[in-house]
This record gives C-alpha cells, sequence and structure tokens, in this order.
C-alpha cells in the first residue's frame, strides 16, 4: 500500500460522479469505499465528505439539477441522487456531546477533526478524487495492511460515545480483521453491559451481519468467552454447533445465512426463538424461519421440503448431522402441488363432507410416499382410495 494513492476501481467510473465532485469543488471519498478499495473489494456504498455547510450543498446541487434528498441534514448529510444511485455528501464534523446513543455535532473545515469522530482507523481514510491521494491521520493504512481492527483514540471514550461500536468492533473485525486489539477488546469487554442501552433493532442490524462475515466463527467463540452476548441473548452460550453449521454451508457451495446462523447458537427450542426473535425485533418472515430452523429434520428430505417448506427444510438440514447430499436435494427443488381436487373425489362417487378431506389426506399421503408422482399415477391412487371406502362403507 505504499505510494498511497487510491488504485483506480470501477464505482470512480459511476455516471454522474465526476459531475457531482466538480459540483461540490472541495470533497474526498471517505471510509468504506476508500477502504474496501484497498482491499480490492467491491464497493457498495459511496460516501463523500466536503467543508461546506449542508445548506450549501443543497444549494449548489440543486443549481446543477442533482436531486438532493435531505436524509440527515441535522448531522450535515444530504443523499445525491445519480443516475448511477444515491451518494452521501457529509458535511464535517466534530462531535459536541454524546449520550452513548446519538451525538450533537458541530460543523467543522478541519479534516483530521472530522476523521478523529470516526470509530476504527481502518474506517477514517480519505482520498482526493482526482490525484487519488490518500489522507491518513491515525495510521489507518498501516492497520489495514497488517488487518488490525484498532478504535481512533481511547477506546472507552468511543464506546461511551455510541454503544453499538462495541458489536460494531466484533463485526469489522470478523469482516477485515486478523489482529483484535489488546485495548480494544479490553474495553468492550468491560462495556458489555452498555448493549442494554441501545434499541434492539441496531442491535439485530449488526448482529446479522456480523453472523455472516468471513470469520464470524472465530470472533463469535471470542465474543461467547468474552461475555459479550450476556446482556442481550444471555441464551448463545457456545458456538460449537455454528461452526458446525459454517463448515457445511461451506462444502456444500451455500451462501450463508444469518437467521440460520443465529438458529445454530440457540437452544433447539421453537417457543425461545419466537421470544428471541420477538426480542431482537425481527420481522415476522425472520421470526418464522427461525422458530422452524431449530426443529430437527423430520423424514426424508423431499417429504420434509413438502410439509414444512423448501427454506426451513434446508435449515434443518444443514443444522443437522445428516448427510449433506441431503440438503443439495431439496435445494433446487420447488414442492409441487397435489393433482387433485376434492371435486374429484365427489365425482367418484363420495358425498361431499368430512370423508372427502380425509381421503384427500390419505391419497396425498400415498402420493408424498411414492414420490411426488404424476396427475395418471394421483388418479389411480384416489380410484383405490375410494374404492376402498365405498367397499368398507357397504360392508
Amino acid at each position: 500500500m505504499g505510494g498511497m494513492i487510491l488504485p483506480d476501481a470501477e464505482w470512480r467510473h459511476r455516471d454522474g460522479l465526476a459531475h457531482l465532485i466538480e459540483v461540490l469543488g472541495d470533497a474526498r471519498f471517505v471510509g468504506g469505499s476508500v477502504r474496501d478499495t484497498l482491499l480490492g473489494i467491491p464497493v457498495s456504498d459511496l460516501d463523500v465528505a466536503t467543508p461546506l455547510p449542508p445548506e450549501r450543498v443543497v444549494e449548489l446541487l440543486k443549481a446543477a439539477k442533482i436531486r438532493a434528498v435531505p436524509t440527515g441534514i441535522e448531522h450535515g448529510t444530504i443523499t445525491a441522487v445519480l443516475e448511477s444511485g444515491p451518494v452521501e455528501v457529509t458535511t464535517l464534523r466534530r462531535d459536541v456531546s454524546t449520550d452513548g446513543r446519538r451525538a450533537t455535532v458541530a460543523f467543522t473545515d478541519d479534516w483530521r477533526e472530522d476523521a478523529a469522530r470516526r470509530d476504527f482507523t481502518i474506517n477514517a481514510l480519505y482520498a482526493d478524487p482526482a490525484s487519488g491521494e490518500i489522507f491518513d491521520y491515525f495510521g489507518g493504512l498501516a492497520d489495514l495492511e497488517a488487518r488490525h481492527v484498532r478504535f481512533i483514540g481511547d477506546p472507552f471514550q468511543r464506546i461511551a460515545e455510541d454503544h453499538l461500536r462495541i458489536l460494531r468492533f466484533f463485526r469489522f473485525l470478523a469482516r477485515f480483521g486478523d489482529v483484535a486489539d489488546a485495548a480494544a477488546l479490553e474495553a468492550c469487554t468491560v462495556r458489555a453491559k452498555d448493549l442494554m442501552a441501545l434499541s434492539r433493532e441496531r442491535i439485530a442490524d449488526e448482529l446479522l451481519k456480523l453472523l455472516v462475515a468471513r470469520d464470524a466463527v472465530r470472533v463469535v467463540a471470542l465474543m461467547i468467552e468474552r461475555g459479550i452476548f450476556e446482556p442481550v441473548l444471555p441464551e448463545v452460550a457456545s458456538a460449537a454447533r455454528f461452526s458446525h453449521l459454517a463448515d457445511r454451508e461451506a462444502a456444500a457451495g451455500f451462501d450463508p445465512s444469518a437467521i440460520r446462523r443465529l438458529a445454530s447458537l440457540i437452544p433447539q427450542d421453537p417457543a425461545l426463538a419466537e421470544q428471541i426473535a420477538a426480542r431482537l425485533k425481527l420481522s415476522n418472515a425472520q421470526r418464522r424461519r427461525l422458530a422452524a430452523a431449530v426443529l430437527p429434520p423430520e423424514g426424508a428430505p423431499r417429504p420434509l421440503a413438502y410439509r414444512a417448506g423448501a427454506e426451513a427444510a434446508l435449515d434443518q438440514l444443514l443444522l443437522s448431522d445428516r448427510p449433506i447430499t441431503e440438503a443439495l436435494e431439496v435445494r433446487d427443488w420447488q414442492p409441487p402441488r397435489l393433482p387433485l381436487t376434492g371435486g374429484a373425489i365427489v365425482a367418484r362417487g363420495i358425498k361431499a363432507g368430512p370423508e372427502v378431506a380425509r381421503l384427500m389426506k390419505q391419497v396425498e399421503g400415498d402420493w408424498i410416499a411414492e414420490g411426488f408422482p404424476d396427475g395418471d399415477r394421483v388418479a389411480a391412487l384416489a380410484d383405490a382410495a375410494v374404492t376402498q371406502a365405498l367397499r368398507s362403507a357397504s360392508s
């Protein structure tokens, strides 16, 4: 990373970006786009920092006919909507006061002051859009090279400003880190109870991102050892099943799923899974998925997928000790619909009523047991079931 010039990357040629930079006049790329480009990984979100006050940014963008959305204007953030997607434009800031949940900021024209209020050294790198020159005020480049995740300044102070930084530290460690900074780890351990003050949505958001990061298994084990989950998820006591699941996901070539991975960390109890999902304010779909995933898989893979749904079957099979081939069996399989209606049973001479539903259930059971054969075979199964029912009724 010598020479300290930002490598060229696809995102730097996004439609409208050069025009936006020209309109602002004084601006630098900052944060994730600089960090990820130096690491050679794709950039999703684009942030630009400028000494211009937010009202001036809005004026300039309007005059240049660039759509400006005041997404966080009180914190100095304007979203410029370009043809190629949004770019966050944020005025340089310094913290005035914080309560651990939100900060009161004052605007500044000092780049170093802006860098000083960011969380980790690797997130406080700036790049000049024209020359690509990188500005690094706190040793972020060296830390990035060493994959060292380190707070800027005093870790206790940084955590006091925003308690979510405890989880962010572990997420960044799982995503980018090889070396856990000793002072950072100590501060996160000592202040873990501060997490209780945060909104459950913010906790869930960080946690779900952390669980799918490249080194999540090792980092989650470290978090368990350090008691980080205690205040919010005391149920998380071991990373053994998580490790087992991650190996199986990788072996079968499945993308990691945050909800499936969360299921591997909690007891195999659907009622408790529901409680945990409610505590984390997960969506209804996520809550249902978590509660289904903790159950052991019952029956052969495809009948299981038919009864429980393909997603639940896949989660249960991957979380179990059953052969990986069983998970692959339901991977791209769409559970079919039974090619039979109640009307078809009535047409065979059964009076409408509970008997029709019972025979439908019986035929469906035979159809599942035979591996979901086609309509002709189902018709034959229906004939046989009805014949038998009529025979026992007349005897």
